[in-house]
């Protein structure tokens, strides 16, 4: 309902066809969520880490989650989030997963400027090109945050980070590490050799181990991860400063996307908080 008061009665749920819900079911749509500065935040993860950066902007949820979340909504309501009950069927709207958790949240949009993460001096930097699959983007935001890399960086033509899966795939993760958005690959390349920031690819072929780059994860590193079909492009692979490979000891021809982030970010990562 309305600001600092929390509803549980069934007869003050707005409908399906209310017009705050249906502006809100449209944030499923990307040119919408563009066109306004918000997306969905979906489920109690995801929602306490948005309600954490004070990035809510309305909170909906039904009855069935009044009950079970009810320490969650009050808390959102006492510090002033507009929270509003919902019916069931609404709620289901507002979801995309089979089972709706009834909890979701109006959220501005979190992409920050490629020039904002720079500015920090980061010392470990993900950056996914034209990276497709919304799973996998969520998976890798959250890797990024599990081991403390400082922003990801979504190069060339990428998914939307803001997209439901992407959201739900990274947990709460993506309200807690900076993002950027940059559709030049070139120009990223670029801006990230200007700054003194060492490229690393992740290669089959290339010429430096993952147990021999200690010394490289000592510096300031951004990984280039590729397509999760294609890899990567062999012109922006060549312009690393160095090809990383993973060693795979048993009879796995090759690893997925996430699965090859997690590993060498993981490595790096032991290096640079030992």
């Amino acid at each position: 309902m309305t600001k600092g008061h929390l509803s549980e009665r069934p007869a003050d749920a707005l409908s399906e066809r209310n017009p705050r819900v249906v502006s809100a079911v449209k944030l499923h749509r990307a040119p919408q969520r563009r066109k306004t500065g918000l997306f969905l935040a979906e489920g109690a993860n995801s929602v306490t880490a948005a309600l954490e950066t004070g990035r809510v902007r309305e909170l909906f949820y039904s009855p069935t989650a009044a009950e079970r979340d009810h320490a969650l909504i009050a808390g959102a309501v006492a510090d002033g989030v507009r929270a509003t009950l919902v019916s069931e069927r609404a709620a289901e709207h507002l979801g995309e997963t089979v089972t709706a958790p009834g909890l979701v949240a109006v959220c501005e949009l979190v992409d920050v400027g490629l020039d904002e993460v720079l500015t920090a001096e980061p010392r470990m930097l993900a950056v996914p090109v034209e990276i497709a699959e919304p799973g996998n983007a969520g998976t890798l935001i959250r890797v990024v945050d599990s081991v403390g890399a400082d922003a990801v960086v979504l190069a060339g033509d990428t998914v939307d980070p803001h997209n439901g899966k992407c959201v739900r795939a990274s947990a709460g993760s993506l309200f807690h590490v900076p993002i950027a958005r940059h559709r030049d690959v070139a120009e990223t390349l670029d801006a990230l050799a200007a700054a003194g920031i060492t490229i690393l690819a992740t290669a089959a072929d290339g010429e430096i181990d993952l147990d021999e780059a200690d010394d490289l994860f000592t510096g300031r590193v951004a990984w280039l991860f590729g397509n999760e079909a294609h890899g990567l492009d062999p012109a922006v692979a060549a312009r690393a400063d160095h090809r990383i490979r993973i060693p795979i000891r048993g009879r796995a021809e090759s690893l997925n996307l996430a699965t090859a982030a997690a590993i060498c970010l993981y490595a790096n990562s032991r290096v640079r908080y030992r």
